[in-house]
């Protein structure tokens, strides 16, 4: 941290953020037999530099604090920071936008929280099916409703996790293919939902690893003729939970493409997005990075919702 913040100061920036590191071990015992242990470890960096009017944030998480990329994001965030400077407004509208990866981890899981079978049984979630009476008639497991590159899976195992293998309440925590080719595989049963339903209870839809490519955000950006640039999504929350529309904000660092280059900062806008429309109309996904406890690619949207400019940073 020392060392990204003398960067920082050296680049006329103010600096600050969190390194935090953690090692923890984890068992559970029940009456009927059941005996489990895990033990785990976990650094965290994030990062902040600001210019003037320009900002810019980044994350990284590990299994390891030598694992972090600690000088190369100082230097992306400082840069990036100096770039954001004297943003320009833009009319808010919908248009095609390259998410990074951060951003990206701000809102794929509020699809996966989704994925709860009891919520679309109920008739209160995206992946409810009504009847002709506009009451439950099961749900939307099985149907084609994101891209075709959308593909998720819990993989507690994946080498930039490295994650626990059960959860606290006792069940599995092993491979789950969760969205394959587009299509959810299958909802979340809580065990009392299973037991009502009479199907297996699985355990909680994470940890959250999607699919990416060998392609580069700065391929993504290469290929985009115009559109907007994300580098976070901020204060994300609920507008209408049956069908995962939400609002949040544009922060730290957002930018105009054209021809394919960033061609200039513009002021955070911001969004009132339906998520599932969102990963229906994924077109491209970069390499993933681990983000807290989630492995995800940046990804380009074809279509999505700005309806303001903000004045935040």
């Amino acid at each position: 941290m020392q060392q990204a913040c003398a960067r920082s100061s050296q680049g006329g920036a103010h600096g600050s953020g969190t390194l935090s590191t953690e090692a923890s071990l984890y068992a559970i015992a029940s009456s009927t037999g059941l005996h489990a242990c895990n033990q785990s470890t976990k650094a965290d960096f994030s990062f902040t530099a600001r210019v003037e009017d320009g900002s810019s944030w980044a994350q990284s998480t590990a299994w390891s604090i030598n694992e972090l990329p600690i000088a190369e994001l100082a230097e992306q965030v400082l840069d990036r920071a100096i770039a954001s400077r004297n943003p320009r407004p833009i009319t808010p509208g919908v248009y095609p936008v390259i998410l990074e990866g951060a951003a990206f981890a701000g809102l794929l899981p509020w699809v996966i929280w989704g994925l709860d079978a009891r919520a679309a049984d109920e008739g209160r979630s995206f992946m409810s099916i009504a009847d002709a009476e506009g009451k439950p008639a099961g749900n939307r497991a099985g149907e084609q409703l994101f891209s075709p590159l959308v593909q998720v899976q819990r993989d507690p195992a994946h080498p930039l996790l490295r994650s626990n293998t059960f959860f606290g309440d006792g069940l599995s925590n092993n491979y789950l293919e969760i969205i394959k080719d587009g299509v959810p595989q299958s909802l979340s049963y809580s065990r009392y939902w299973a037991a009502q339903k009479g199907k297996e209870a699985k355990g909680a839809y994470y940890p959250i690893v999607m699919t990416g490519s060998d392609q580069s955000l700065a391929d993504l950006i290469a290929q985009t003729e115009r559109g907007i640039f994300v580098s976070r999504a901020w204060y994300v929350r609920y507008v209408n939970p049956k069908t995962l529309e939400v609002t949040g904000m544009t922060r730290d660092g957002t930018f105009w493409i054209e021809d394919g280059k960033i061609a200039y900062p513009i002021k955070n806008l911001r969004f009132n997005q339906v998520l599932p429309d969102m990963l229906r109309d994924v077109d491209a996904v970069s390499a993933v990075k681990r983000y807290g406890g989630s492995v995800v690619p940046g990804v380009r949207v074809k279509a999505f919702n700005f309806t303001s400019i903000t004045d935040s940073l």
